[in-house]
């Protein structure tokens, strides 16, 4: 029974030494991962530090007074830029807005015409107004009537036709 008891106790004795190995073996898990992560925070100090130094160099090399005389330069080259544009574009719409108000003074014309013939056309007596517009009517069906259309005639012909037929329209 001693035996036993001894043997128990290595028993109990060695479960909790693999108890602590676990224990120790995740504290050090916990340290390496605290070590990483120390060594990335280092890295990004370095490379922090690796940016300061250039962005210095390039303050340096950059001349802030005169990027910025430069910038005012541009500004003011825009600027006129800008107003040449604007004198070029106005007298290029007044130019064509004459043309417009040509075209307008002309239509305007035309409707004052129109008006004034249809004044003049209203004081003609209404059986004179009719006569005046069946006498063409009346003259373009007696030609049709003189020249009957045969079929099979030549384009020729019907176009010779077509223009005696405009000419007397137009006369």
């Amino acid at each position: 029974m001693t035996s036993a008891k001894n043997l128990a106790k290595e028993i109990v004795r060695s479960r909790r030494a693999v108890q602590r190995l676990y224990e120790n073996r995740a504290q050090l898990n916990s340290i390496s991962m605290h070590l990483g992560e120390s060594v990335a925070t280092a890295r990004a100090v370095g490379h922090l530090s690796k940016s300061t130094e250039v962005m210095k160099l390039v303050n340096g090399l950059m001349k802030a007074p005169e990027v910025s005389a430069t910038m005012q330069e541009f500004t003011t080259e825009m600027t006129k830029a800008g107003v040449i544009e604007e004198a070029v574009n106005d007298s290029l719409d007044s130019a064509l807005d004459s043309e417009d108000i040509e075209e307008e003074t002309e239509e305007e014309v035309d409707k004052v015409l129109t008006e004034i013939a249809g004044e003049i056309a209203a004081q003609l007596p209404a059986a004179a107004r009719r006569e005046k517009i069946k006498q063409p009517a009346q003259k373009e069906k007696q030609k049709e009537e003189e020249q009957p259309v045969a079929e099979g005639v030549d384009d020729e012909q019907e176009l010779e036709e077509i223009r005696a037929r405009l000419a007397n329209v137009r006369g």
